[in-house]
């Protein structure tokens, strides 16, 4: 107590030299104060330390990599062929989405939308894809997903929109509980339908909630919601998009004999080194399996006692080892839904068009939130969601970098191919025919390799495709964003606090 007494006032001039500091900063290039009511209290957050790591997400420093097969084609499909891309930094699931964790989901969803069945309905699993001709799985039609035994295992049966949804809903709930954990809003058990919280109606100032002690106001003095600017509520969460998911999967970092002069000279092809499915080195796991897979013809699992990767289905989705980005099963286990649209030929139109080399992606459906004749977000929808409209070409007809709102075809041959996607005329892949990757437990070793890729419809689900979420890294890969010092250890010049010039 002595001590805490003798500390006292140099920790209240600490704080009031703080203060003072802050409500004397000025703009570097107008010299106008910031965070002062009486220069019209124009805020600078000097408060954000850099994006927080979201629950069970570790950040993917962004880089280059060779996307593409890194073994022999089997299938004769050349979908995939190898050319280098950058992949800016991410968060993404450690894990699979497990069951436990999508049960919480459906749980709230019953809950808050009592009103409207259907919302229920269209995020159940479809637990019949267990059932087979010539299989007696019934037991996991029952009980997959709900018995406690499956609890960490991998939800499947989910279709790719039901995993999209999903994403969209856990944003809402991550940002909920921010503002809970900060004392910003009061804990909500009874929302429900559209008196929910849904972060981009929160921003848009149509949800009210309950106040606890809100955000200061540098304007008013008072309080007021939280905004985008201050930097505390997280991006949405999202399925990642396939070179992400591939180069996730590859986690080169750190791979010594991979790197020279900054560029990876050579290339993986399964999550860990070497070529072998058993991990090789002289410790007590020497031998064990890597991943979850199917060994061979009616090999799921080896023989009774001396199992191979001990699990005839899905397995927990902490088991087996993690790769150098901490990342457990980007191999077997379940294969994974990615966010792109499958067409075989855009990676060939990768090669040639250098303004895709970053970031590459097929499947953008531009929307825009609807307004009023004022510019207003229009009256969110009975779910408590803004309402979002489709871009029109003729809107963006005149741009220089996009001018159409569905690039879907874009740049892929249709035209010279003769292939009808959006009608399924002459081929199978259509415009709801969405990647999976990564392989699982009914796999052979072949599509364990982050290069392959398959397709199916993005309504329907599979018990071998399950999915995890990503989100993206906002400012640099890592530190803080906005220091006063830059890469070089160098502090930039302040703006002086002159005195204004009086007439």
């Amino acid at each position: 107590m002595k001590i805490l007494l003798k500390t006292l006032p140099y920790l209240c001039l600490v704080l009031l030299v703080a203060s003072c500091n802050r409500n004397n900063e000025r703009s570097r290039t107008t010299n106008w104060k910031y965070n002062d009511e009486k220069w019209g209290g124009y805020e600078k957050n000097d408060e954000f330390a850099g994006q927080e790591t979201p629950p069970n997400m570790v950040l993917v420093p962004g880089g280059t990599f060779v996307m593409g097969y890194t073994e022999e084609d089997v299938p004769y499909d050349w979908d995939n062929i190898p050319r280098r891309v950058t992949v800016s930094s991410f968060y993404m699931d450690q894990t699979e989405i497990a069951n436990e964790d999508y049960l919480l989901y459906l749980d709230w969803t019953q809950d808050v939308y009592s009103e409207y069945p259907e919302v229920l309905l269209a995020a159940l699993p479809d637990t019949l894809v267990w059932r087979d001709e010539l299989s007696f799985n019934e037991p996991y039609v029952t009980g997959y997903l709900r018995h406690p035994a499956y609890a960490q295992h991998p939800v499947v049966g989910v279709s790719w929109v039901q995993a999209k949804e999903y994403s969209r809903w856990r944003t809402d709930r991550v940002n909920e509980a921010i503002l809970i954990d900060k004392g910003i809003q009061e804990e909500r058990p009874d929302q429900s339908g559209s008196d929910v919280f849904v972060t981009d109606a929160y921003l848009a100032g149509q949800y009210e909630g309950v106040e606890r002690k809100g955000k200061k106001d540098m304007k008013t003095g008072g309080t007021r919601p939280v905004r985008l600017a201050d930097g505390i509520l997280q991006p949405d969460f999202r399925l990642p998009t396939e070179a992400e998911w591939e180069y996730a999967a590859l986690a080169l970092q750190g791979l010594q004999e991979n790197e020279k002069d900054e560029n990876y000279t050579d290339r993986r092809i399964y999550p860990w080194s070497g070529t072998s499915m058993r991990y090789q080195r002289h410790d007590k796991n020497q031998g064990k399996m890597y991943a979850n897979f199917k060994r061979g013809a009616g090999d799921y699992s080896g023989i009774a006692g001396k199992p191979n990767d001990e699990n005839m289905i899905t397995s927990n989705v902490f088991d087996n080892f993690p790769n150098d980005f901490g990342l457990y099963n980007m191999a077997g286990n379940v294969n994974e839904w990615v966010l792109d649209l499958y067409r075989p030929l855009t990676t060939q139109t990768l090669v040639d068009v250098q303004n895709h080399d970053l970031n590459s992606f097929r499947g953008n459906d531009f929307m825009n939130v609807k307004r009023d004749q004022d510019g207003k977000a229009v009256e969110k929808d009975s779910l408590g969601r803004l309402i979002y409209v489709p871009v029109e070409d003729a809107e963006v007809a005149d741009r220089d970098n996009y001018n159409r709102g569905r690039v879907y075809d874009y740049l892929d041959g249709d035209e010279d191919s003769g292939a009808e996607y959006a009608t399924d005329r002459y081929t199978l892949i259509s415009d709801k025919a969405r990647v999976y990757k990564g392989g699982s437990w009914a796999d052979r070793a072949y599509w364990l390799s982050p290069g392959t890729r398959r397709f199916l419809d993005q309504d329907r689900g599979s018990r071998t495709i399950g999915f995890r979420c990503a989100m993206v890294r906002v400012g640099n890969s890592a530190g803080q964003d906005n220091s006063n010092v830059n890469r070089f250890g160098i502090k930039p010049s302040k703006s002086k606090n002159r005195r204004r010039s009086r007439r």
